[in-house]
C-alpha cells in the first residue's frame, strides 16, 4: 500500500534569495530520482521557510516497480562467427547485463539483425531505498555561497540543525553530518520552545502551523498581500505591485504579521525616492501611496511572529526609519550647498578600475563619445551642447553624500540636484535616464541625451573591459556586460538611429588609447566585440518572435547596423510566408552553392553567349540601379520585389547552359554573372541557412 513520504532538512536562516532556486532544484532532484528507482507517486509538494526545505510526497508506492526490459547489443555478425559459436563481443555483452550468453536473442532493427539481452529485475521495497534517496538528494543541492562548519568538509546554505524523515508512520533512519533523522522538527524560533513531532507526513503543515510557521510560501505571500492590503485602505490608500521585495519578504519570515506604521510629516519634503530607497533597499519596508500614486506618509512592514506587542514593534520601526531618513535629509541639505558641476573634479579622486583610470578620466571619455554619437546622428549645435553637458555631468552625485550612503539613487539625485542648480530640464532628464535600462524590462531612455550618454556610458564599460581581458563566460559576467549590450541594442532598436557598431567601437577604443588605458590592441578585441554584440542581436531579435533560422540568414551577412539587420529580418520573415519563396530561395542557393568557393572577378557582358545569359545580365543592369537606391534606403521590400524579378530568368539560364563548362574564360564569366545573382537575391540575407 501507498504511503507519504517526508523529508525536512531543518536549517540556520538561510538568505531569502537562495531559497527559490533551492526549491527548483529540490523538486527537479527529487523527480529525477523517483523515476531512476522507478519509484511512482501521486502527488509532490516542495515547501520552504527561512529554516528549512521540505519535500513532501503523497502516495508513494511502497515497492519500486519490476524492472523488464530488451538491451540491443552488437550486431549478430559481431556477436557469432561462421560456426555460430558467440564470439568475444557477444560474451562481453551478456556478461555486462548480467545474463548468460545462452539467453541472448535476435531481432533486427532497419533489418539489420542484432542480438539482445532480456533483463528482469524484482522491485525492492521503498523503505529500504529511502535513506540513500535522502542522502543523495541533500548532496545534489548547490548554493551561491555554501558554508562550511565545524570540522564537516560538507558544505551547505547554512549549517543543518536537525533531519526529518518519514514513510507512512515510520522514520525512515539514516545518519548525515553528524545528524540523525528522526521525526522531531522544530517551531518558530522565539514563539515556541518545544520541539514539534510527527506522526505521520500527512501532519506537516498542520502541526508547524500551531507553531507558528506557515511553511508554504504561497500561503505566506496570500496572507502577506491580504494584510497589507487591509492596512493600506485603512489610511485610503495602496501598496502598488512590488513582486521582487514581495518575494524577498516571503522568504524572510515563518509567520507573517504585518504592520503599519507613520513616516514623521518633517521628512516628507524629501524628494520620494530619498525616502522610498530607504523603506525598500534598506528596511524591506513597503510604502503606501494614493490610489493616483501620490506617497503617502505611512509605511507597511511585515514581521516575523504573532501581533504580540505590536504596538511596540511599531514604534521600532518608526524609530529606524526616522534614523535613516534624517540621514538622509541632512544629506540633502549638505550636498546642495555646492552646485553640481562643481563636484566634477572631485571624480579624480576615485578610481573607476586600476586599469581603466579614474571616474574623471571616465567621464571624459563619455562626453568625447557622446560627442562623435550626437555628430552622427546630424543634431544641431544647441542639442550637442545639451549631451555634452550631460555626459560632463553625468557622474557627479559619485561625490555626494547622498549617493554615498544610498548608492542606489545615482542618477537620481544627480538629476535632482542638477534641476536644484538651474542646469536644462532636458539636462537633467539624461542625467536621471543614462543608467537606463537598469534591468531586463526596464524601461528604455527616452530624452535623447539620455539616450546618447547611456549608450556612451554602456560603450565604454564593454569596450574598457574587453580592452584589459575581462569576458563575460558561459556562467560569470560580474561587470553585467551582456545587460549593457542588450542595452545598447535595445536603444538603438527603438530609436531606429542607423549608426555603425564599428565605428562606435572604435571610437571608444581610440578615447582608452589617448588615456594610455587600453592594453590589448585594437585588432585583437574588435572581432571579440563585434561577436559579443551579435550574439546579443540575435537574442533580442529571437525573443521578438524571429525564427532562428531566419536570424541567422540575416546575421550571416553582418550586423553593423542593428535597424538593418531587425529590418532585413522583418521582410525575410514576411517574405517566406509566400508562395513564391520557395522559388527565390532555390534560386539563391543554386546560385550561392556554385559560386561560394570561386574567386569571382568583374563580370564582362561582352563574353555571354547564349541569350538567357544576356537576358539575364541585362535584367541585373535595368534594376541595378533602383536596387543599390533601394538597400541604401532600407527599403528591402523594394530590393526583394526587383530581386525576384530575376528569378525567371535564373532558372531558364540553368535550363539552357552549363556554367562550369571547359572553356575557363566563359566559366569564370558565368560565375561572375551568378555572384551579381546571389547580391541581388541575397539582399535579405545567406537564405542557404534557412531550415
Amino acid at each position: 500500500m501507498a504511503n507519504d513520504f517526508l523529508l525536512e532538512i531543518g536549517t540556520e536562516e538561510i538568505p531569502a534569495k537562495f531559497s527559490p532556486a533551492a526549491m527548483a532544484q529540490l523538486e527537479e532532484q527529487a523527480r529525477k530520482r523517483f523515476a531512476e528507482l522507478r519509484l511512482n507517486f501521486t502527488d509532490l509538494r516542495i515547501f520552504a521557510t527561512p529554516r528549512r526545505l521540505a519535500l513532501l510526497v503523497t502516495g508513494l508506492e511502497e515497492k519500486q516497480q519490476d524492472l523488464l526490459m530488451e538491451v540491443k547489443g552488437p550486431a549478430v555478425k559481431a556477436a557469432y562467427d561462421a560456426n555460430g559459436v558467440p564470439t568475444k563481443a557477444a560474451q562481453g555483452f551478456a556478461k555486462g547485463q548480467g545474463v548468460v550468453v545462452e539467453s541472448l536473442f535476435v531481432q533486427e532493427v532497419n533489418r539489420v539483425p542484432y542480438v539482445f539481452a532480456r533483463i528482469s529485475e524484482t522491485g525492492v521495497e521503498t523503505p529500504t531505498l529511502l535513506p540513500q534517496f535522502a542522502t543523495d538528494l541533500i548532496n545534489a543541492l548547490h548554493f551561491p555561497k555554501p558554508m562550511r562548519w565545524g570540522d564537516l568538509d560538507f558544505r551547505f546554505a547554512r549549517p543543518i540543525r536537525w533531519i526529518v524523515a518519514l514513510y507512512g508512520t515510520e522514520v525512515v533512519p539514516f545518519k548525515f553530518v553528524g545528524l540523525e533523522s528522526g521525526r522531531a522538527s522544530r517551531g518558530h524560533r522565539t514563539l515556541t520552545t518545544e520541539p514539534v513531532l510527527f506522526s505521520q507526513p500527512s501532519d506537516y503543515r498542520e502541526a508547524l502551523r500551531k507553531a507558528y510557521v506557515i511553511v508554504d510560501p504561497e500561503e505566506r505571500k496570500d496572507e502577506i498581500e491580504a494584510q497589507i492590503k487591509v492596512l493600506a485602505e485603512k489610511v485610503g490608500g495602496e501598496v502598488p505591485k512590488d513582486e521582487e521585495l514581495l518575494d524577498e519578504v516571503i522568504h524572510i519570515v515563518e509567520y507573517p504579521t504585518a504592520l503599519l506604521g507613520e513616516v514623521a510629516s518633517q521628512y516628507m519634503h524629501l524628494p520620494e525616492a530619498v525616502m522610498t530607497t530607504p523603506m525598500r533597499e534598506h528596511q524591506r519596508y513597503f510604502p503606501v501611496r494614493t490610489k493616483d500614486g501620490k506617497l503617502l506618509p505611512y509605511f507597511i512592514t511585515v514581521r516575523n511572529g504573532n501581533a504580540f506587542a505590536l504596538d511596540t514593534v511599531k514604534a521600532g520601526n518608526e524609530k529606524v526609519l526616522k534614523a535613516r531618513l534624517e540621514d538622509a535629509a541632512f544629506y540633502y541639505r549638505e550636498d546642495q550647498k555646492v552646485p553640481l558641476a562643481e563636484l566634477v573634479s572631485k571624480l579624480g579622486k576615485i578610481v573607476y578600475h586600476e586599469k581603466l583610470g579614474t571616474v574623471e578620466q571616465r567621464v571624459e571619455r563619455l562626453r568625447t563619445l557622446s560627442r562623435f554619437i550626437a555628430e552622427r546622428l546630424g543634431f544641431g549645435r544647441a542639442q550637442q551642447e545639451e549631451i555634452d553637458r550631460t555626459a560632463f555631468l553625468a557622474k557627479a552625485d559619485l561625490v555626494t553624500l547622498m549617493v554615498s550612503d544610498f548608492p542606489e539613487l545615482q542618477g537620481i539625485m544627480g538629476a535632482d540636484y542638477a534641476r536644484a542648480s538651474g542646469e536644462k530640464p532636458e539636462v537633467c532628464q539624461g542625467i536621471l535616464e543614462h543608467y537606463q535600462p537598469r534591468f531586463a524590462g526596464d524601461e528604455l531612455p527616452v530624452s535623447v541625451s539620455g539616450r546618447v550618454v547611456s549608450m556612451a556610458d554602456k560603450l565604454d564599460a564593454i569596450v574598457g573591459a574587453f580592452s584589459i581581458g575581462i569576458q563575460p563566460t558561459g556562467s560569470q559576467d560580474p561587470y553585467a556586460l551582456r545587460r549593457q549590450a542588450q542595452g545598447i541594442v535595445a536603444i538603438l532598436l527603438d530609436s531606429g538611429w542607423d549608426l555603425s557598431l564599428t565605428e562606435l567601437l572604435l571610437e571608444s577604443y581610440r578615447s582608452f588609447s589617448e588615456q594610455g588605458t587600453s592594453p590589448l590592441p585594437t585588432e585583437d578585441i574588435l572581432p571579440l566585440l563585434q561577436d559579443f554584440f551579435q550574439q546579443r542581436v540575435r537574442f533580442v531579435l529571437q525573443e521578438q518572435g524571429l525564427r532562428y533560422d531566419t536570424v541567422e540568414a540575416v546575421l550571416a551577412q553582418g550586423c553593423d547596423q542593428f535597424n538593418r539587420v531587425k529590418k532585413r529580418a522583418q521582410v525575410l520573415s514576411e517574405k517566406r510566408q509566400e508562395e513564391s519563396f520557395i522559388q527565390y530561395a532555390q534560386a539563391y542557393t543554386r546560385c550561392f552553392n556554385l559560386t561560394k568557393k570561386e574567386t569571382l572577378q568583374v563580370l564582362d557582358p561582352s563574353l555571354l553567349a547564349d541569350s538567357t545569359e544576356i537576358a539575364l545580365a541585362q535584367g541585373i543592369s535595368m534594376r541595378c540601379e533602383r536596387f543599390d537606391q533601394a538597400v541604401e534606403m532600407g527599403n528591402y521590400t523594394e530590393a526583394y520585389k526587383l530581386a525576384g524579378e530575376l528569378v525567371p530568368q535564373i532558372e531558364a539560364l540553368f535550363q539552357a547552359v552549363m556554367i562550369m563548362v571547359d572553356d575557363e574564360n566563359l566559366k569564370k564569366t558565368r560565375l561572375a554573372l551568378l555572384g551579381q545573382c546571389v547580391i541581388m537575391l541575397g539582399c535579405l540575407g545567406d537564405l542557404s541557412v534557412l531550415a
